[in-house]
């Protein structure tokens, strides 16, 4: 299995922003994407309805003969991966809002979360600051619309940056000094929201870490790559079809960094 690629997949784009990570960590595995770009975001639909479309999209991978899967979603860990892990046999590896390094890093003892309204909402976030925020004030802001916003390929628009300062706004005012993007599209807003904070705020994501996480998984299982010759190959899949699939394409190559080929899955998986 250890010459079997590594399968990723998000409720849409966002978690090429944890590709980016894998691809740059591990160069010599090749790579599966799924964007379920058809049913984002996952912030506003039930757990139930996200656990149905993340068995769907893992059964796909499972096809692709992946090694293991990486649920690059926020929202899809917090409700869905724990039924992943009771569906298949291979390892799956989630991620979580970085609230562990963010409590490290912070000089007010305030933090803020920026997540979807699932995640904010979910029991897993609660436990996280239960767990590691006991001595921190921990503010939470639900930003609905900046997923459709990067799915879109908006990073900087009047339009966005209005919506972010109204998001940001409760959180400079509490006097917050580290940021937490808990949503893989969140970073891809990075540049914008900095010049937003004006220096004001530390913003730490979780694709270094949840790659390290990758690393660690593939070496104990001895799933590392192991052929010295290997050429890599990224497939990118989506749920999109005709006219949309062509435009998240173009969305996908920008945020991607490189022109690349986004295929529409086979119907049984849309």
């Amino acid at each position: 299995m250890s010459n079997q690629p590594i399968g990723v997949f998000d409720s849409g784009l966002g978690g090429l922003s944890v590709l980016l990570e894998i691809e740059r960590q591990l160069p010599a595995e090749d790579l599966v994407y799924v964007a379920d770009s058809a049913h984002a975001p996952y912030g506003a639909k039930t757990a139930d309805y996200m656990a149905e479309r993340c068995i769907k999209i893992s059964d796909f991978l499972l096809s692709q003969r992946v090694k293991v899967i990486v649920v690059a979603c926020n929202t899809a860990t917090a409700y869905a991966a724990e039924v992943l892990r009771q569906h298949l046999t291979i390892p799956i590896i989630g991620l979580e809002p970085a609230v562990k390094p963010a409590v490290k890093l912070t000089q007010t003892g305030k933090i803020g979360v920026l997540a979807t309204r699932q995640t904010a909402n979910s029991a897993r976030l609660q436990r996280l600051i239960d767990t590691y925020a006991q001595n921190t004030q921990v503010v939470v802001q639900a930003c609905p619309g900046l997923v459709e916003h990067v799915e879109a390929g908006d990073f900087n628009s009047a339009e966005l940056k209005q919506l972010l300062s109204e998001y940001l706004k409760p959180l400079q005012e509490q006097g917050v000094d580290t940021l937490v993007l808990g949503c893989t599209h969140y970073p891809f807003l990075r540049q914008t929201l900095m010049e937003l904070i004006q220096g004001q705020m530390t913003i730490v994501e979780t694709s270094q870490a949840v790659t390290r996480q990758v690393v660690n998984i593939l070496t104990q299982h001895q799933l590392l790559q192991t052929n010295p010759l290997a050429q890599r190959r990224v497939q990118f899949y989506s749920s999109l079809q005709g006219e949309l699939l062509e435009k998240s394409a173009k969305s996908a190559a920008l945020l991607w960094q490189r022109e690349l080929e986004l295929l529409s899955l086979p119907a049984e998986f849309r």
